[in-house]
């Protein structure tokens, strides 16, 4: 007993030691000066889910930087139905130059790491539900989670979803952020039960249908701000090396509401004047909140 003990200490220990030099590689990161080109490109966007927001994000949209709206319009559920919501789209009214996407959540918690997200006939009957759904909007906005690592059903689904749109329609997809090292996803998910992390090859394979991606920006469960910067820092360099080959790509990168917001938008300053995108390659943020126009204004618009 004595020595199983020393033996679990000695393990705790080495993790801890891991997780601090991580720490101290993440602080490291986020530091420096972002280029002066490292602001908006003018291929932002927003969540918006309630007719509450009304006033809020039209003056957020009123700074022309938002070209892409995602308007909650339904749950997906594990069978592959759609719910519809209130439709939304008169939010975006007067508006022109703004796309309106159709956002589709299925959220719930825990993740196999033997079981599917979505099986055989949920994918064929959530396929033509999504495109139904995405109808009279410039696309969909799918956001699906957790999903693990290796999943099969998403890239498939992706794949289906693809062929049931038409060909002028947008496909946004949500994804996990990216593990900051390889195999580091799975003290997440040991701890955790669920994904939280994908590795660069599983989000470009999910990304292989899409025209854009979302990485995450809630939840980077890091204890300091100088930690969610460098974490920021790390999501947006990871990211564009994983889809470099689709030079076409628009990465957005998601900003939490409230005081954090500041950080990672610096975070993903940083990030994109390390990262050398490709020059096609289109890089912006995705609002949690409309109402945060004044940390978007100054911590983004340049």
């Amino acid at each position: 007993m004595k020595w199983f003990l020393t033996r679990l200490l000695a393990g705790a220990a080495a993790v801890a030691v891991v997780l601090v030099g991580i720490g101290v590689l993440l602080a490291a990161q986020y530091s420096g000066k972002p280029a002066a080109w490292a602001v908006s490109q003018g291929t932002d966007a927003v969540w918006v889910d309630s007719a509450d927001d009304a006033d809020a994000l039209r003056a957020l949209l009123d700074t022309g930087a938002v070209d892409t709206v995602y308007l909650f319009a339904g749950k997906i559920d594990a069978e592959g139905g759609v719910s519809a919501t209130d439709d939304l789209r008169p939010l975006v009214e007067g508006y022109p130059d703004v796309r309106a996407l159709a956002w589709l959540r299925h959220a719930t918690e825990g993740s196999s790491l033997l079981e599917t997200r979505f099986d055989r006939e949920a994918r064929e009957r959530l396929a033509p539900s999504v495109a139904g759904a995405a109808e009279g909007y410039a696309g969909v906005h799918l956001e699906i989670r957790p999903v693990r690592v290796n999943d099969p059903s998403v890239p498939e689904l992706m794949d289906l979803v693809h062929e049931e749109l038409p060909e002028d329609a947008v496909l946004s997809v949500l994804a996990h952020h990216v593990e900051l090292a390889p195999g580091g996803r799975i003290p997440s998910f040991v701890m955790n039960g669920e994904e939280k992390y994908w590795s660069k090859g599983y989000l470009a394979r999910v990304a292989r249908h899409a025209d854009e991606v979302v990485l995450p920006g809630t939840d980077p469960g890091m204890p300091a701000d100088a930690m969610d910067g460098g974490f920021t820092v790390r999501q947006v360099t990871e990211s564009v090396a994983a889809l470099r080959t689709r030079d076409d790509m628009t990465i957005r990168f998601g900003v939490p509401s409230g005081e954090q917001a500041a950080t990672v938008l610096a975070g993903i300053r940083l990030g994109m004047t390390e990262a050398e995108a490709p020059e096609q390659m289109r890089l912006g943020v995705s609002l949690s909140d409309p109402a945060d126009l004044p940390l978007y204004t100054a911590g983004w618009l340049g």
